[in-house]
């Protein structure tokens, strides 16, 4: 059956050209107003195209329905998940530039001529060559993270809503803020969503599933010193920033995202702000096992005692806050829906991968508090920086894996692959 992936495009398009930028310093849920634009807006789509239930929480949470074809009622209800915000390292009004079956020539993006994308130094893009790659114009974000993910639930949805004759069961939509803040889920009700298990579109390349994801701590450090006037500071003084610099330097590199890769965590310093008298260090920490969580925030405190010691004026205190877990520890105990996927993977055409993402997705957080949430992909590529980008023909197998997902859970196919 025809999918129509005009309709993908042009969505993808209008979504990313809305800032919807997060602001881990901001209060508020969604952290920033640019997010409220595209939350209303995928509303007043979500009429236009039929689906029912359609809410728009105070928090930022836009939940529909697309109801059970006829006959599948009694299917399990599964729900699809997609985060409006993007990253907070760059501006997220992007203008998407298509590249229509690029012929494999470099990319110059035309707003910063330094930012080239060519096989040579992205050779992800090799797969690409004969695709409409989808880059922004250099000096902002694409926003395929995790916009590709948003456009693929919508197309899928619209193309759902005009086929019933497609098998499947009741289908929750979920379009949240805040994921790239951590703090995607925190006010979502579960109840609210009634489902049996879940689906996050936040995936890299075609074929990957994952199911399994660090688990992550953030730390705050705030360092307290003593403050003078500078010109009659010597031996009085204890500047607290010069701590905080002592602190980062003396954080073990081995121990950090530049150095570390596979199944190795880091600790990673995140930002420094203050001043003489007082300073923050922000860091977030990473493993893929709670022991080694745990040996990283031994090492964030064997630097702060050693500081202390150094300069014991200063007063040096920590506090740590869970973020998210690894979704594993929950998924392994039952795989339905990481089988599912690699079965609706296949029947598009792909080879499953089954992934350890080194990092985290609202799918942790969802898992952990009793829905099962593994990640798709959707085909994004470069995230979190300017040379970010995308193919249509990519986020268009993620919608045939969503369809296929929907009549497996609706019970068309008995045979289901074991995990491997």
């Amino acid at each position: 059956m025809h999918f129509d992936t005009s309709d993908l495009l042009e969505r993808f398009c209008r979504y990313v050209r809305l800032d919807t930028r997060s602001d881990d310093h901001s209060p508020t849920t969604p952290s920033t107003p640019g997010q409220w634009d595209l939350l209303r807006l995928l509303v007043r789509e979500l009429h236009e195209l039929g689906a029912s239930e359609i809410t728009l929480s105070e928090f930022g949470y836009v939940l529909a329905t697309l109801p059970a074809s006829p006959g599948d009622e009694g299917a399990p209800t599964i729900a699809w998940f997609a985060h409006v915000d993007t990253a907070t390292e760059l501006p997220g009004a992007a203008k998407p530039i298509v590249h229509r079956a690029w012929d494999g020539r470099p990319i110059v993006l035309p707003d910063d001529p330094t930012q080239v994308l060519s096989v040579e130094n992205t050779p992800l893009l090799r797969e690409a060559i004969g695709h409409d790659v989808i880059t922004a114009s250099g000096g902002t974000l694409l926003g395929a993270d995790d916009k590709s993910g948003v456009a693929i639930v919508m197309a899928v949805a619209r193309h759902l809503l005009r086929h019933p004759e497609i098998p499947h069961g009741r289908i929750r939509l979920c379009f949240n803020p805040d994921e790239e803040i951590g703090r995607g889920v925190h006010k979502l009700d579960l109840k609210e969503v009634g489902a049996v298990a879940a689906y996050t579109l936040d995936g890299e390349s075609p074929g990957e599933i994952d199911w399994e994801t660090f688990s992550a701590d953030a730390a705050v450090v705030e360092i307290r010193g003593v403050a003078t006037h500078p010109g009659w500071a010597k031996d009085v003084m204890v500047n607290a920033l010069r701590l905080a610099g002592r602190f980062v330097a003396a954080l073990p590199m081995d121990c950090s995202p530049e150095r570390t890769g596979e199944r190795d965590g880091f600790v990673h310093p995140v930002e420094i702000a203050g001043n003489s008298e007082r300073a923050t260090v922000r860091l977030i920490l990473r493993d893929f096992e709670l022991d080694g969580l745990a040996a990283k925030r031994a090492v964030v405190e064997r630097v702060a005692a050693e500081i202390r010691a150094a300069e014991p004026r200063s007063q040096i205190d920590i506090v740590f806050k869970e973020q998210y877990r690894n979704m594993r520890y929950w998924l392994e105990k039952d795989l339905r829906p990481v089988e599912l996927a690699q079965e609706a993977v296949r029947q598009a055409g792909l080879e499953p991968r089954l992934r350890s993402v080194r990092g985290g997705t609202d799918g942790s957080q969802l898992t952990a508090r009793g829905l099962p949430s593994p990640n798709i992909f959707t085909g994004m590529h470069e995230v979190h920086s300017q040379r970010e980008w995308v193919t249509l023909q990519d986020m268009a197998k993620s919608a045939e894996v969503l369809i296929h997902l929907a009549q497996l859970w609706a019970g068309t196919s008995d045979k289901v692959s074991t995990i491997r």
